[in-house]
């Protein structure tokens, strides 16, 4: 897909990619250079571990919005076309 930066240097990312990258408006991105390429990803959700009886678990230092089945079956939509299977 093609897009234009606007003079304040804005960048549009069109509504079918930002769906794939489950961005929302307010989420937070990485965007770096990288061999000549400027990429852009989710920010990586802060975590602390806790322990709680004989587990240790990641919780969000944030709150963040519970998973839902439709959530969770398009991550397992866009890994199954990326071809890793459940059990990966």
């Amino acid at each position: 897909m093609r897009t234009t930066i606007d003079r304040a240097g804005r960048l549009v990312v069109p509504k079918k990619i930002r769906e794939e990258a489950g961005l929302s408006p307010g989420s937070e991105v990485t965007i770096r250079v990288a061999d000549g390429r400027i990429e852009i990803e989710p920010a990586p959700l802060e975590v602390r571990l806790v322990k709680r009886g004989r587990l240790t678990v990641a919780v969000p230092r944030k709150r963040v919005s519970a998973l839902t089945d439709e959530i969770v079956g398009r991550t397992l939509g866009r890994l199954r076309r990326r071809g890793l299977g459940e059990d990966e």
